[in-house]
């Protein structure tokens, strides 16, 4: 019983909590793996049967909840570091009076304070570097872009016109044009196909 005791203690099921928070909001940022959501699910099984066992301050659920509005607002549009660090700031509110206190007090943690003030701050470190590094390199923009390609001003390799090449943006590309364009003459590209680039001459008409 004293094993069951310390394994369904409120300290480690906080810990787990906060993992399987941390899991799961990176399992946002990065999809794909299914690795994340099932760490993530694990970590929650103990916190939520915790909860059955001595039951949980709602409101905090409830605060827990909220964390995702900030969140999601965060990884949508750049610079929006400060809801991203409100997200933080509510996560760790909401976890640590999660449970209430032995005596069912509500507004007491229901975790030891020094474990939960070491727990938070590192998850909300994690957090703040590891989630703010994945959200700005979703946002960044692709370094092949071939939509900016359109409108750049390169110059013709060969000779251009149902076939040919140009090195446009630093780059040999495939191009054809509908007239003839002569070897080393500046292009303009006014279409794109796949890797094939529509060109036409750059050259100031007389």
């Amino acid at each position: 019983m004293e094993a069951l005791d310390i394994l369904f203690n409120p300290n480690l099921a906080y810990i787990l909590l906060v993992l399987g928070i941390v899991l799961g909001l990176l399992a946002i940022v990065t999809p794909g793996s299914g690795i994340l959501e099932i760490g993530a699910l694990f970590c929650l099984v103990l916190p939520v049967y915790v909860a059955y066992r001595q039951g949980l301050n709602w409101w905090a659920l409830f605060v827990l909840a909220g964390s995702l509005v900030p969140f999601l607002y965060a990884i949508r549009k750049p610079k929006r570091e400060w809801a991203l660090g409100l997200t933080i700031l509510i996560l760790i509110l909401g976890s640590i009076y999660l449970y209430p206190d032995l005596e069912g007090r509500w507004w007491v943690p229901g975790v030891n304070p020094l474990l939960a003030l070491i727990v938070s701050a590192t998850a909300a470190a994690f957090l703040w570097f590891v989630i703010l590094k994945a959200v700005k390199a979703m946002q960044a923009r692709p370094s092949h872009d071939l939509g900016a390609l359109i409108g750049q001003v390169g110059e013709a390799k060969t000779r251009i016109h149902e076939e040919g090449s140009a090195q446009v943006a630093g780059e040999l590309w495939s191009a054809r044009s509908a007239k003839p364009i002569a070897a080393g003459s500046a292009v303009r590209v006014v279409n794109r196909e796949g890797f094939v680039l529509t060109v036409e001459s750059d050259k100031p008409s007389a």
